[in-house]
């Protein structure tokens, strides 16, 4: 058979539209009261044009009672055209009209009327008294079609008439449908496998109106890849017989081999003749539980792609008619499979891409622990453009981001991208939301006028108990206390990015301990049947309902609280989104347990801006190290406060500050009212300055620095073993202050 054009890979094959001028619609009309006769008439006029690699296709409806063919459904013609086909007397010299009246194929040229050019294959749509109408495929250049094509087309042809009302209606004999029964149900075929988008769907059409008609109980999709054998799909083997198949090199399988080659179906009435012709087969032959066997090509774009296989469980024989559907069926499954492949492969690589793009596994922090999900629009191509990320910043804060790129679809999926890596490297500069969201703003509008994409991004100190975030067109966090109470700020967020103009509002929220925050996308809470609203009401409802006295409140356990957040999110998504499969618009879902530090693992100590500050330092890592336990660590970190406060002496301007946080390292950090960047730079061997830095580097893990209205923070870090960082974080009694006159819990200076 002709190659059948397919579309873009991933997206599902829709009739195409009735090309329907006045004639055409009073024909429609005249036809039949059956809603369904329009979608018939468009699938069997778009599948005929596949079918002959034609250029369009058309039904005319006989009128007995005026002896005219009126036009009903066309595709691929002009307005034109369509007016000059519209009525055609039974006595006109066309080819509709000359199949009508042989009740036979017409092909050859001299299709339209008046266009002695043009190719055409004409063939009588029957009735139960005579032709009721004309299939007419238009075509290139004139030529017969071949065996597989006029097998098909009587198909399409014997579906349509009984589909339509012309039906012969005719009884079975022995339980075995008749031959125009079979039609009806090749066409009934035919019109599943326009709709199957995936291979799976290829698989169920064939087992669904193959296998009972022929009394067929057996189906094995193979498709031949780098001279292997690898099985898509089947019905009615056992799992180890399809286990020796799958990936059988195809010069081992001797009658797959000849099929082929020659690209002729293969009719095996029983096992003894596979035996006979080929003995070295013996052992897969004595393997299967099937006696009768048909192995069909499936051919498409002019390539054997693999093989269908029918089977029986008994000997049978095989009529030339059933060859002959059956042959036909092999092209028209070869080529819905080929397509329903490539789709298989796009989603493959678009749920690969997808994977990619957002985060393979969240982080679990000392002040956080997350879990998030993401659902692709039902309809679409299983990527789009939401995202989320939990990001670990300086002093055990946490940077949380949830995103939508607006529009679903592979340009959206790498604008998430670009987004996604952009804000990380901003959040590891540490700068404000405001700030960050002016950057983010100046990329998205430099993407076109085309994009724009919601946000909203969030710094949780679990020292000072703050959330600040920023909002871009994006909905507001939801908090649910461990009381239960669930809260959402009612706030009206800056433009989208890309539609924006800085600056943005930064907002704060004042969290106790435990509190979980979610984070969502507009898709999770509005859809076409309720608001963003009434979405939203309904969300807070299901947290309130689910989430009080969850032991995500609490939890000790890492693991508990983690499966704890897993099962609020499948509760959340199931509750908003019940039938996903038919959802439009991408959904995606982040919920944060916020855990603040112990007041007991935070110490702090204002300094003077003179000498006698990196002494006053010293001092007090050695008392407050030892009162935590951490006495071993004290030479190390007496020299990272000494270098870092001297620094602050010598080059930057009070107030200085050193504050100290015990979690999973050990933290330092230097606050001065400079916003001098320290760096480090290569001193010669001559000169007496410039290692301090280098220095910290070599005895920390990590170190940076961070800028903050008035001044800067200069941070170290240092590892801890696991029993040192035991109280890391404080519990739901934890003090909300440092005592012994260190922190009083107000805001931290420059923070």
């Amino acid at each position: 058979m002709r190659g059948e054009t397919a579309g873009p890979a991933g997206d599902r094959e829709q009739p195409d539209r009735l090309r329907t001028g006045s004639a055409a619609d009073a024909g429609a009309d005249a036809w039949g009261e059956d809603t369904q006769d329009g979608a018939t008439l468009a699938l069997v006029v778009r599948l005929a044009t596949t079918c002959l690699g034609g250029t369009g296709a058309l039904v005319h409806r006989h009128d007995r009672a005026v002896g005219r063919l009126r036009l009903v459904a066309a595709t691929g013609l002009s307005p034109e055209s369509e007016r000059t086909w519209a009525d055609l007397p039974d006595e006109q010299d066309v080819a509709p009209a000359q199949a009508l009246e042989h009740g036979r194929f017409v092909c050859g040229a001299g299709g339209r009327p008046g266009v002695a050019s043009e190719a055409c294959t004409a063939i009588p749509i029957p009735g139960t008294e005579g032709p009721i109408g004309v299939l007419t495929v238009l075509t290139v250049e004139p030529g017969e079609p071949d065996e597989a094509q006029r097998s098909l087309l009587h198909t399409l042809a014997g579906w349509a008439g009984a589909r339509l009302g012309g039906g012969t209606g005719s009884s079975t004999v022995s339980g075995q449908p008749t031959g125009a029964e079979r039609s009806v149900q090749m066409g009934e075929l035919t019109a599943a496998l326009a709709e199957a988008v995936t291979s799976r769907d290829v698989v169920e059409a064939v087992a669904a109106y193959v296998l009972p008609p022929f009394g067929a109980d057996g189906l094995v999709f193979q498709i031949l890849e780098g001279g292997r054998l690898h099985v898509v799909g089947s019905a009615g083997y056992p799992r180890e017989f399809i286990g020796l198949l799958d990936g059988m090199p195809l010069a081992a399988h001797l009658p797959v081999r000849d099929v082929l080659r020659t690209r002729t179906p293969r009719f095996i009435e029983a096992k003894a003749e596979i035996s006979r012709r080929y003995p070295t087969m013996q052992g897969i032959n004595e393997a299967s539980p099937k006696e009768a066997v048909v192995f069909l090509p499936m051919i498409a774009s002019g390539r054997a792609v693999g093989l269908c296989v029918v089977s029986f469980s008994r000997p049978r024989s095989f009529s030339n008619e059933e060859r002959t559907l059956l042959t036909t069926l092999s092209g028209l499954v070869g080529q819905s499979l080929e397509r329903a492949r490539l789709y298989d492969v796009e989603h493959a690589r678009a749920r690969e891409l997808q994977r990619g793009l957002l985060p393979r596994t969240l982080p679990r922090l000392p002040a956080a622990r997350a879990a998030a999900r993401y659902l692709p629009a039902g309809r679409g191509e299983q990527v789009g453009g939401d995202w989320y990320d939990l990001i670990a910043l300086s002093a055990d804060r946490v940077a949380m981001v949830i995103g939508d790129v607006m529009g679903h679809g592979i340009a959206e999926a790498a604008t998430m991208g670009r987004l996604r890596t952009a804000v990380r490297t901003l959040a590891d500069l540490e700068i404000p939301p405001d700030e960050l969201f002016s950057r983010l703003n100046d990329l998205v509008s430099d993407l076109g006028e085309d994009f724009y994409a919601t946000c909203l991004y969030a710094v949780f100190d679990p020292v000072a108990r703050t959330c600040t975030y920023s909002l871009a067109g994006h909905p507001p966090p939801v908090i649910v206390h461990p009381d239960g109470t669930v809260h959402s700020p009612d706030v009206t967020p800056d433009p989208p990015l890309g539609a924006a103009r800085p600056p943005f509002e930064t907002r704060q929220l004042h969290l106790p301990d435990e509190s979980l925050l979610v984070l969502y996308t507009d898709g999770l809470v509005e859809s076409a049947t309720r608001d963003a609203d009434e979405g939203l009401a309904q969300l807070r409802q299901l947290l309130s309902r689910t989430a009080a006295g969850t032991v995500c409140f609490g939890a000790a356990d890492v693991d508990a609280d983690i499966r704890c957040l897993e099962e609020l999110c499948d509760t959340v998504v199931s509750g908003l989104l019940p039938d996903h499969e038919t959802t439009t618009d991408d959904a995606g879902l982040l919920v944060v347990h916020a855990r603040c530090t112990a007041a007991h693992d935070v110490a702090s100590l204002d300094l003077p801006n003179d000498p006698r500050a990196a002494g006053q330092a010293r001092a007090y890592v050695r008392e407050q190290l030892g009162a935590w336990g951490l006495g071993d660590l004290a030479l190390t970190t007496e020299l990272l406060v000494s270098e870092l406060v001297g620094n602050v002496v010598r080059h930057a301007k009070d107030p200085v500050r050193l504050r100290m946080l015990r979690s999973r390292s050990l933290i330092c950090e230097v606050y001065d009212g400079s916003l001098t960047t320290p760096r480090i730079r290569h001193a010669s061997y001559t000169d007496e300055g410039g290692r301090g830095l280098q220095l910290v580097a070599a005895l920390s893990r990590r170190w940076g620095a961070r800028y903050l209205h008035d001044g800067k923070c200069i941070w170290t870090e240092q590892d801890l073993e696991p029993d040192q960082a035991a109280g890391v974080l404080g519990g739901p009694g934890a003090s909300s202050a440092v005592t012994d006159g260190q922190w009083d819990g107000g805001t931290f200076p420059f923070a």
